[in-house]
């Protein structure tokens, strides 16, 4: 209802929502077949395909109308309460623009037009984003891992476009609606729950897809490390190379000059050249003998007389054979261990061997608390994480204390875990090789570079990666009673589908020295306060200490080290100081922070268990979605 006369109307600032309204049109509607015009404009809420709540517009629908001109950037987008936009069948044309100011967003039709360019990246941040409708348009280029982390997706189609490269691994309980026909998808239709409902309907005229829900089988099986062979390369992104160059028994790190700037460190692991001259030259050597025996075999058949003599050199040249072969397998020994095999877990196929494994080029990622970590780029394109473990931080555990607790943390399969999938130890040397995450740690994530200052993350992103690492915490806590012990954000993780991965699991208990003082304060702030400056080994409690302090650096995006000790009523105003405008939603950051605090208490006995703190998180998100649906509900009714 518009109150007041039509001469203040129109005397009056034009009201924001119009002016976008009406820049839309001026770029949109070649043909002027939208009805809108300056001279209305404190009417907006009544033109065509408009619906206001509160004088804001939170529904456009504008289709069927054959506009014929670009969806230009810094128009629609600056309707920041709209919930549903469509724009299907207007023969729009150029790029899909930057979205990301759209945060209410529930559901984007922009079928059926000319929209020309990659898969939109903005709306990465459209968190309440349910359907999304691109298909029958001229996008290309792949489809971002992403996609997984829309996780209240109900409807998707991106059919009849130029899409190409792997399907993600869409998992999401939601998805209703799904529909890749008509593109260029490569590879093997990844086998989640979610993209099991859909019939081969789905996935028409992609001639390179395989796999089990189209029952087309994949020539050859795609590596569960690395790309689909048929998928287009995909570079990971850069890692930082740290520290010196250094050799290490058959690691041979070497490092470029230091005075280019962003060149990377190179590691290459294999045997080093002067090995295989020693074991070619031994080879070579065990069979020149061996001719010679032969030969005075052959001259001992001819001349009976010296059948004594013969005999005894045949007996020495055997005993001179049998050292050398010795000789050998000590010098192969260095480098392949006692046996040469790596140990798989938890039934793993051996896809590898230690001989690929050190034949590998690597890039060095960091040093840790235990041991330095490499990524290992093998030679049937397989990329794996090699943790070396630091032989004096383990102090004197032995070989089958360290075998049986592999053997138990080689068994923790869970989403929300970087799974081990193999170890290797041989004297003082011990690897382990997990899978390896191409999206970088949570601490890269919140923190950005040093040269730049970066944003706390939008909440409903915080208290996703805070229930993805309260589930595998929880996991490990219930299911198999170990800790994990060294929980910070560095080790936290970020998948393919950006998934938060817990890494560094159940690894401390293995370490003399636990509790010594570490000269990072941030590393001593995420530790209880039991476990501080004593020989206590890490318990399920102080395990939710640290979730508690690595939930503040979530909210917050400050390091550990620079959290106030303040009091709970305090403490909320510091939170909301950090942050900038993140849509009014005090309220639900306040859910956030109480949890976090629970979990940081001084006293063991008073923190909660992961299992309820994982129970506060999932009754957090169901209020949020009960009160997103009223609003919602409210908005219907208009």
């Amino acid at each position: 209802m518009v109150s007041g006369s039509f001469a203040s109307a129109v005397n009056s600032p034009q009201p924001s929502d119009a002016t976008a309204l009406l820049d839309f049109k001026s770029k949109a509607d070649l043909r002027n077949h939208l009805p809108y015009s300056q001279n209305t404009s404190f009417l907006f809420c009544r033109w065509r395909g408009v619906i206001c709540f509160q004088d804001k517009v939170v529904r456009l629908v504008v289709q069927g109308l054959d506009l014929g001109g670009v969806f230009a950037p810094n128009t629609l987008t600056r309707l920041d309460q709209i919930r549903v936009l469509s724009l299907q069948n207007n023969s729009l044309n150029g790029p899909i623009p930057d979205l990301s100011k759209l945060f209410n967003l529930k559901s984007l039709f922009l079928d059926r037009n000319y929209f020309s360019g990659s898969f939109p990246p903005s709306i990465h941040s459209l968190h309440r984003l349910r359907t999304l409708d691109l298909s029958q348009n001229n996008l290309t280029g792949p489809l971002p891992t992403w996609l997984t982390s829309l996780d209240r997706l109900y409807y998707l189609r991106l059919d009849r476009n130029h899409f190409y490269g792997s399907i993600p691994p869409l998992n999401q309980s939601s998805l209703r609606t799904f529909n890749v026909s008509y593109n260029n998808f490569t590879g093997a239709i990844p086998v989640t729950p979610a993209l099991l409902r859909f019939e081969l309907s789905s996935f028409l005229s992609n001639p390179s897809l395989c796999g089990e829900i189209i029952h087309k089988e994949c020539h050859p099986s795609p590596p569960f490390f690395g790309p689909s062979q048929s998928s287009p390369e995909i570079s990971p992104p850069p890692s930082v190379a740290l520290g010196q160059s250094e050799e290490l028994h058959g690691v041979e790190l070497s490092q470029p000059n230091t005075s280019t700037k962003h060149k990377k460190m190179a590691v290459i692991i294999g045997f080093s050249s002067g090995v295989l001259v020693l074991v070619g030259s031994l080879l070579c050597f065990v069979m020149a003998v061996r001719k010679q025996r032969n030969e005075k075999q052959s001259k001992a058949i001819i001349s009976s007389d010296g059948v004594a003599a013969e005999v005894a050199a045949v007996m020495q040249i055997d005993q001179q054979e049998n050292e050398l072969e010795e000789k050998i397998k000590r010098v192969q020994g260095m480098h392949v261990g006692k046996s040469g095999n790596l140990v798989f877990c938890a039934g793993e196929a051996q896809l590898y061997s230690l001989d690929q494994l050190m034949r590998a080029s690597a890039e060095l990622l960091g040093r840790g608390t235990l041991g330095t970590t490499y990524k290992a780029v093998l030679d049937n394109r397989l990329i794996v994480s090699v943790k070396r473990l630091d032989a004096s931080k383990l102090g004197s555990t032995s070989k089958e204390i360290f075998e049986r607790h592999m053997e138990s943390v080689g068994g923790l399969r869970h989403p929300n875990l970087v799974p081990l999938r193999a170890y290797f130890q041989a004297r003082e040397e011990r690897l382990l090789i997990y899978d390896y995450q191409p999206n970088g740690s949570l601490h890269s994530l919140i923190h950005g570079s040093k040269s730049a200052r970066a944003k706390p993350l939008h909440w409903t992103s915080c208290l996703k990666i805070a229930e993805d690492v309260a589930q595998g915490l929880s996991y490990i806590h219930q299911a198999w009673r170990l800790v994990h012990g060294n929980l910070k954000s560095c080790n936290v993780l970020l998948g393919p589908d950006f998934e938060a991965c817990i890494a560094d699991y159940c690894l401390v208990v293995l370490s003399t020295s636990v509790s010594e003082d570490d000269p990072d304060p941030d590393v001593t702030a995420y530790k209880a306060p039991e476990s501080r400056n004593s020989n206590q080994q890490p318990t399920s409690k102080s395990d939710v200490f640290s979730f508690g302090i690595l939930l503040l650096e979530l909210l917050t995006g400050k390091p550990p080290s620079q959290l106030p000790l303040l009091v709970p009523d305090d403490m909320m105003g510091w939170v909301r100081s950090t942050r900038e405008d993140d849509g009014g939603e005090d309220n639900r950051l306040e859910m956030l922070l109480e949890v976090a605090i629970a979990c940081s208490l001084t006293s063991p006995e008073q923190r909660p268990t992961m299992w309820q703190v994982l129970k506060m998180l999932q009754e957090i998100k169901e209020t949020v979605l009960m009160e997103d649906g009223e609003l919602d509900q409210q908005i219907g009714m208009l």
